[in-house]
């Protein structure tokens, strides 16, 4: 439906959404990004809504305030690595590499964040399909593909046709929060829903796994916060 600036200080971007299914008029904001999205249902205005959501705008501009604030990636900066808090510091040489505590990028500052990224995303490439391949096989399922990309909605996907997609920032990750997500995309290889035997699935691949989803609900907004630009 487009979108509308809530007037204040500061100005709120609110994104309309209209729903055959929804209820009730609802106002999300997304714990990754931060992105405001008011949904109507049926019979509700454009007029109505945007009223309600002048309402709670002091609601709003709390959650908003605590998102995590964007961090630019570079020469001194930290940068967590499979979990491992790492500082980015210049040196010699062809490659990339970890030293201990460090992340060693040769060359030239005005690149370090560009080949960072492609770095990370092909160490996070290399992860994923050992992951993938791993929980495919205890599955006795095969996928179809592999695909990376910097999602903002979601850390991973399962496509009909056997596809996989996965967030490259999950190698910012732990190890084991890695391995709970690439569990979870190739149980949808058996089961494309959110079922009991979906989770029984997971389980059974990962094991429990409320933690690792309650760190990706905790520390996910830092990772996005993240700039590689």
């Amino acid at each position: 439906m487009g979108q509308h600036i809530l007037p204040g200080n500061p100005p709120v971007e609110v994104n309309l959404k209209r729903s055959i299914r929804a209820r009730r008029i609802s106002l999300r904001v997304s714990g990754l990004d931060g992105r405001v999205t008011l949904t109507l249902p049926r019979g509700v205005s454009e007029r109505e809504g945007l009223a309600f959501a002048r309402e709670k705008a002091d609601w709003l501009r709390g959650h908003l305030d605590r998102q995590a604030q964007p961090v630019s990636i570079g020469i001194g900066a930290s940068l967590p690595v499979e979990g491992v808090d790492r500082t980015i510091r210049a040196g010699t040489g062809r490659g990339l590499r970890l030293e201990g505590d460090a992340l060693i990028v040769p060359g030239s500052a005005d690149t370090a964040s560009r080949r960072i990224a492609a770095w990370l995303k092909a160490l996070a490439r290399d992860r994923l399909a050992e992951a993938s391949d791993r929980h495919a096989a205890a599955l006795g399922r095969r996928y179809t593909k592999l695909t990376l990309r910097d999602t903002r909605s979601r850390w991973g996907s399962c496509t009909a046709d056997g596809g996989l997609m996965y967030s490259w920032r999950l190698i910012l990750a732990p190890p084991e929060i890695l391995d709970y997500v690439a569990a979870h995309e190739v149980a949808h290889l058996a089961e494309m829903n959110h079922s009991a035997a979906f989770w029984a699935h997971v389980d059974r691949l990962y094991g429990p796994h409320k933690a690792a989803r309650g760190w990706l609900r905790q520390h996910g907004p830092g990772l996005h916060a993240l700039r590689f630009d």
